[in-house]
């Protein structure tokens, strides 16, 4: 036991050793390892991300890809606008006959899941950050004995949700079935929006509401 606690410093010394970081040495490496990097990343864009998407969607003139190709899972139809910029870590599902229909210059943020009951609209302009839930359907009935046995939701609980003209929705926020919110407004970081909200206002908190009018930005 003595033994052990006199060699245990050591240990940590020479578990902790480090070569000197000599920038001279390192940074080049540095610049040349994101240079490879940015490099793959590119061909494998514009070579199979792009493509592959594009190929099980309509539309998507235009579109940028960053981060991979966007999960798309169950029998969900997707169009999109021009200019559109989507992250390779979205999920985007449906129930059978759903519809996901993206505006033109839309921003759909890194671990995005858009889950469509029925119709998801994104119009012009709307911008998605980042770990942005919208819940079209909830996935389970709420009858426990239905859930327990695997049984899907019921059809009316799937419902659509419409993000107006320049609609901005922060990160984390969850975006609930049958909600449309108005044009121009803003939801806030982490809410969660249960009803419909207007146009031009700033939304929070869970459950979200109004908080204040937004002022026109000349």
């Amino acid at each position: 036991m003595a033994l052990k606690q006199r060699l245990k410093p050591l240990y940590f010394r020479i578990r902790g050793w480090q070569l000197p970081p000599l920038k001279v040495v390192y940074l080049p490496i540095a610049a040349l390892i994101r240079a490879v990097a940015t490099l793959w990343h590119t061909a494998m864009r514009f070579l199979l991300w792009t493509p592959l998407f594009r190929s099980q969607v309509e539309g998507g003139d235009g579109l940028y890809l960053y981060g991979g190709c966007p999960q798309l899972l169950g029998p969900l139809q997707v169009s999109l606008g021009q200019g559109c910029r989507v992250s390779g870590v979205t999920t985007l599902c449906g129930r059978p006959g759903s519809r996901l229909i993206v505006g033109s210059n839309v921003d759909i943020g890194w671990q995005n899941t858009i889950a469509c009951g029925t119709t998801v609209e994104l119009k012009d302009n709307v911008r998605l950050a980042a770990k942005v839930f919208i819940a079209g359907y909830p996935g389970h009935p709420l009858d426990p004995v239905a859930r327990a046995n695997g049984a899907p939701e019921l059809a009316h609980q799937a419902k659509a949700v419409l993000l107006e003209r320049d609609v901005w929705v922060g990160t984390g926020a969850i975006i609930n079935a049958g909600v449309t919110i108005g044009e121009a407004s803003v939801v806030a970081a982490g809410s969660v929006v249960t009803k419909s909200m207007p146009a031009g206002v700033l939304i929070g908190g869970n459950p979200a509401r109004v908080i204040r009018k937004l002022e026109e930005c000349s």
